[in-house]
């Protein structure tokens, strides 16, 4: 690999230009062999463990996650060990977000973040690069406005790039193998422009297999040849994480040495573009706990699995700790899994100036359980009940239950593991797959899976907790019926619950079209079933029209359009409160 930005490591980078560097796991011929590490707690007690590793392995790059929030200190003890042992480490972030306007800031501030940080440490425990992975297409909208957000995402790394340019870092971004089929609206294929503009970038070839149609030659050649137009270095990245439904995307189960071996094969093949600088392994966690010579079946077993046992199986899930709050909700949706790692301050400050009392939190799964104990024990010491939450349009399809399905064990299994006042008190679902492209083709079917999967989280949330299950739902949900029976899919919903957040995405209480108009249906099927309903509302700029959102009003507005529900709804014995989506509009919202 031609390296631009390693200035922090020039003895060691010339040697390895001239001679690559000896990667003993999978052949000698490699110069980059890298890996990702997603848990940045991990480095905290120096990280010995990992470069014990790496150095094993043979990795020479390391893209490390930052967490604003963590001392410099314990980056410049890591960085240095990884330097005395050879490997560069780039600064890593990202968010699907990222690629929208509204977020642009939080991708620039990674950039100053890792300026600030090199400026103030000596040159040998510097940051050698920066790298990007921010995956847009599995946001909701991406299914109705590719086209939009490319364009947008395109505009935010333009920036970036210009932000970060004359730093002296090496500038990296992750790309799935498919981006050759999307353009800029100038013409130009986006995966050209991506490869064109970044120092180096990264084909997430996902496949376990190597020659084999649709194996990693077949997906990454396009690539390879493009980038040795353009004279730019390729990585290729393959996965070791556990994929239920989707085992051919995956080394999980292969063990290291069977890995290992295609992974061989695949670099002595790949030697003969220019443009192959080497190997991406994603990610170290999994990569860690891989055995060594374990084979699965031919064709990766059971497609949809069920999910591990509980390690604590039979064991029944403490009860979270009761929370002193206010019977009126008052909430909002935390989105982005980073912020409660990174930010949970400002999070609690924001809660508390807002006074709310509620929070449903998006988790990372691959983040260990002390990432957010001690959020969930400041949150309720300050009397706000916090959920877990998570979700994505697939997760109606039945061939994805294992992913919903995983979220409810590490849920039961972290509240098992932490005090009584650092639990979650439910896990909320946000599934919409009327944005998918089967809805349109055939959404009864959809219906049936989605109503199948909801009903088999709610079955394996209760077997052994009494956690809350809750989820969003859609105000015109009404207008379906369950495959099969003669009951609306939203009173359905209502019912499987404990509580549902219905999204009246609307900027006035009052009306023909308002809040409390479009809420009427399920308002009265809650109160028939004796169920929770809280009333969700938009502060995001919508591009379904002005009347979804208080965007373009702002929050005083919306604050004055919320007092109004109470006395609206005080014949409601369902009405519990409110709940504003989302956190990161709020608090960039009008005043």
């Amino acid at each position: 690999m031609k390296v631009k930005g390693y200035q922090n490591l020039a003895g060691l980078l010339v040697v390895m230009l001239l001679v690559g560097l000896q990667t003993p796991a999978y052949g000698e011929s490699t110069t980059v062999k890298a890996t990702w590490i997603w848990q940045t707690d991990l480095i905290k007690d120096g990280g010995e463990e990992l470069l014990d590793f790496s150095r094993e392995e043979g990795i020479n790059l390391i893209y490390l996650q930052i967490n604003r929030q963590m001392p410099a200190e314990t980056y410049e003890a890591f960085i240095q060990r990884a330097h005395d042992a050879q490997i560069a480490v780039h600064a890593l972030g990202g968010d699907p977000r990222w690629a929208l306007t509204e977020y642009r800031n939080d991708m620039l501030g990674l950039v100053t973040w890792v300026n600030d940080y090199n400026n103030k440490v000596s040159t040998s425990a510097r940051f050698d690069g920066i790298h990007l992975d921010i995956e847009p297409y599995v946001l909701a909208e991406w299914g109705t406005a590719q086209d939009q957000i490319i364009a947008a995402w395109e505009q935010n790394l333009t920036l970036f790039l210009s932000q970060a340019s004359g730093m002296g870092l090496e500038l990296g971004i992750d790309i799935p193998f498919w981006f050759d089929h999307y353009t800029l609206p100038n013409g130009v294929g986006f995966n050209e422009w991506l490869i064109g503009a970044f120092d180096h970038v990264t084909v997430m070839a996902y496949r376990n297999q190597v020659e084999s149609e649709h194996g990693i030659l077949d997906l990454t050649r396009d690539e390879l040849e493009l980038a040795g137009r353009l004279g730019k270095q390729l990585l290729i990245g393959v996965n070791t994480k556990e994929m239920p439904g989707q085992a051919h995307t995956t080394f999980y189960g292969h063990g290291k040495e069977r890995m290992n071996q295609k992974l061989e094969h695949l670099s002595s093949v790949l030697d003969s573009y220019e443009s192959f600088g080497g190997i991406a392994i994603h990610d170290i966690r999994n990569w860690q706990s891989m055995s060594d010579g374990e084979v699965i079946p031919p064709g990766g077993g059971n497609p949809t699995p069920d999910p591990d046992p509980d390690p604590g199986e039979g064991e029944r899930v403490p009860d979270a700790d009761p929370v002193t709050r206010d019977p009126v909700v008052r909430g909002t949706y935390i989105w982005e899994a980073h912020e409660v790692v990174q930010n949970s301050r400002e999070i609690l400050d924001f809660a508390k100036e807002k006074n709310l009392n509620w929070l449903y939190v998006r988790l990372d799964l691959e983040q260990p359980y002390s990432s957010y104990s001690s959020f969930v024990k400041e949150a309720a010491e300050a009397g706000i009940e916090v959920h877990a939450m998570g979700g994505h349009p697939i997760w109606a399809l039945e061939e994805n239950r294992p992913r919903m399905l995983r979220l409810v064990n590490y849920v039961k299994n972290y509240n098992r593991a932490v005090e009584g006042n650092e639990r979650f008190h439910g896990i909320h679902l946000d599934i919409e797959p009327y944005v998918l492209p089967a809805w349109k083709e055939d959404s009864q079917q959809v219906i049936s899976e989605w109503t199948a999967n909801l009903d088999a989280f709610v079955t394996e949330l209760k077997k052994d907790s009494n956690l809350e299950a809750s989820m969003d739902m859609a105000v015109w949900l009404d207008k379906y019926k369950v495959t099969g029976q003669d009951i609306s899919l939203s009173k359905w919903m209502i019912n499987r619950m404990d509580h549902v957040s219905l999204m009246a995405f609307r900027d006035s209480a009052e009306g023909s079209n308002g809040i409390i108009a479009v809420s009427r249906e399920e308002i009265a099927f809650a109160d028939e079933l004796g169920k929770p309903l809280l009333i969700s509302v938009e502060i995001k700029e919508s591009h379904e029209g002005d009347h979804i959102t208080f965007y373009e009003e702002g929050a005083a507005y919306m604050e004055a359009e919320l007092a109004k529900l109470p006395e609206l709804l005080k014949d409601s014995t369902s009405y519990t409160g409110s709940i504003v989506h989302a956190y990161t509009y709020w608090k960039n919202a009008k005043p």
